[in-house]
Order: C-alpha cells, then structure tokens, then sequence
C-alpha cells in the first residue's frame, strides 16, 4: 500500500494558530478549490465523523472518516470508515521549530484494485500530494515551503 508524507515549513508561525486552522476541518473548502465539501458530526470533545468530497484528476473522491484531536500534542488522526478507498488513514503533526512551525501529513491508501495498483497507484500518489499542498496553501499561506521528508535537515524543494 502507498505512503504519502508531505512535510511544509510555515516560517513565523505559532503552533496553536496552525493547529487550531487544520483542526477546523468545515473550513478546507473556503481556501482550496481541492476541496469541494467537509461536513463533521461532533462525536466527543475530540473526536469527530467527517464527510469528505474532494476533486481527484477528473473526477470527485467522496469517504467518511473518524478523526481523533490531540490538542495538547497538536495531531489530528484520521481513519477512513466508509467511501471510494479501500483503506485510507493517517495523521498530521506539528511540531514548533524555533519561530517556525513544521507541519507533517502521513498516510497511508489502497484504492482496491490490485490488478491496477501499478499504474494507478503512482497517479494517486501525486494527485494527493497535490491536494495536500494546496490545501496547505490556502489554510496557512503562500509563505510556506514544502520539505523533502528523505533529506538529513529537511531541505527544501519547492517553494510558491
């Protein structure tokens, strides 16, 4: 199954500020044309059922997913429960680095056609990268850098 991590430097940038903005899940559709709609039923205090429908090359990808808020830690887990993958579940952490503010989102998608994952899967793979990207984007600004996960210190490889 493919893993995707995008890691992204918000320079100047508080934690909280960056957490509480991915948190607020309904807002994605607002800053990214990426997203078409997020609808979220509270399940707890840290804990919520979200409704996802999200443009995907030309088509639109729709699941729901259960999402667990670790406001201390600043994590937000995500677990697909019903939709168009197979399996797709992760995590998005931050971690306050001096002024600046690292962002990572992990996970982990099968679509469920092994037959195809060959040529499919590496489509599905950028095509959220993407997604990733410009939703981060929109929620947190053109100042941030996105970062090479593999490299020793992070470096930075593209940059809007």
């Amino acid at each position: 199954m493919p893993d995707v991590i995008v890691d992204a430097l918000v320079p100047a940038a508080d934690g909280g500020d960056v957490y509480a903005k991915l948190r607020d899940l309904t807002s994605y559709p607002r800053y990214t044309d990426a997203v078409r709609e997020v609808r979220v039923v509270a399940l707890d205090e840290h804990r919520v059922q979200s409704h996802w429908s999200v443009n995907f090359r030309n088509g639109v990808l729709c699941w729901t997913e259960h999402d667990a808020f670790d406001d201390v830690a600043r994590t937000i887990e995500f677990t697909q429960t019903d939709g168009d993958f197979h399996r797709f579940d992760g995590t998005w952490t931050l971690r306050q680095d001096r002024g600046d503010v690292v962002v990572r989102f992990a996970c982990t998608f099968d679509l469920g056609m092994p037959s195809l994952a060959a040529i499919i899967d590496p489509i599905a793979r950028e095509a959220l990268v993407e997604n990733v990207q410009l939703i981060l984007h929109g929620l947190l600004g053109d100042d941030i850098a996105f970062l090479d996960p593999t490299a020793p210190r992070l470096a930075v490889v593209a940059e809007r």
